[in-house]
């Protein structure tokens, strides 16, 4: 499979580029930024072209991983989609749920595979954490996120400022807690410090979770953990550090095997989709002060 990498940030040169490039039955093909001399010198690095037409490198792919913020990505992979290319997204897919649904309708459009890059999701860990949880009646379960983005190059990113930990880890929360304890119905949330900010969901299945998330907090109180607990007992999740650029080539590998196969990814764009659903409730909560509903 051959692959366009659309983004030239910290997070494409740290783990999107370096994954691709040594992935055994994927090849970086090329490199897209907004900024021409970026996506040269990211190129460089990897000897692939830097291009400055996204549609000239959308020709000579078979996909495309973005690395880029969530407005941007979402109508450059409904682009993608419609060129007929698969898709490695990153979290959030999008900002709103109207710009997360045109991304899923292009995807169905199109017929192409698509995964989203919840880093959570795609390490041995949480495989067998999940396998674990969907062995056993789950009562709920909690959640933390707590980092700091202070003094590294993510503490700049305009919309990482704007949204703040809702909208860039409330993601990776969600991505565990909803296979584990099943959709979102409704949401209550509350402000903390800063950024930080609490959730109370309610399942479909009738099970409760908390969720506490933050990249504004003392950089030695930082630290993730989730939880769910039941009949058996409580099962704890400790993700796994330093990870990222393996699992990306693990979410590689199951794009290249969702568009062999035409099957649909527990991480795909659909799922994706639901995820900016709840966090657009959230947003929604915080600003209310209430409980809301999310919309089905």
């Amino acid at each position: 499979m051959r692959v366009g990498l659309l983004g030239t940030g910290p997070w494409a040169r740290a783990v999107h580029a370096p994954a691709l490039a040594a992935h055994p039955s994927a090849e970086l093909a090329g490199v897209w930024g907004r900024d021409l001399a970026k996506a040269e010198a990211l190129g460089a690095e990897f000897e692939v072209p830097g291009v400055a037409d996204v549609d000239e490198l959308l020709g000579q792919v078979d996909a495309v991983a973005i690395a880029l913020p969530p407005d941007v990505q979402a109508p450059l992979a409904e682009r993608a989609a419609a060129a007929g290319k698969h898709l490695l997204l990153e979290k959030p897919v999008a900002l709103s749920a109207a710009a997360a649904d045109r991304v899923a309708d292009a995807v169905h459009a199109a017929g192409v595979a698509s995964v989203v890059f919840f880093t959570l999701r795609f390490q041995d860990a949480t495989a067998t954490w999940l396998t674990q949880a969907g062995r056993t009646r789950l009562a709920g379960g909690a959640g933390s996120w707590l980092a700091s983005v202070a003094g590294t190059p993510f503490a700049a990113s305009p919309w990482r400022q704007e949204h703040g930990a809702l909208w860039d880890v409330g993601p990776h929360a969600l991505s565990v807690l909803v296979p584990a304890l099943g959709p979102v119905v409704s949401v209550q949330a509350g402000a903390g410090l800063l950024d930080t900010v609490h959730l109370v969901l309610a399942h479909e299945s009738g099970a409760a979770s908390t969720v506490t998330l933050s990249l504004t907090v003392a950089s030695m109180s930082g630290g993730v953990e989730f939880f769910v607990h039941g009949d058996a007992g409580r099962l704890v999740l400790l993700p796994e550090a330093g990870s990222a650029v393996e699992a990306f080539a693990v979410a590689v590998d199951e794009l290249q095997a969702a568009a062999l196969t035409g099957g649909a990814h527990p991480c795909d764009v659909a799922f994706g989709r639901d995820v900016v659903v709840v966090l657009e409730t959230a947003a929604r909560a915080l600003a209310s002060g209430r409980r809301e509903t999310v919309p089905r």
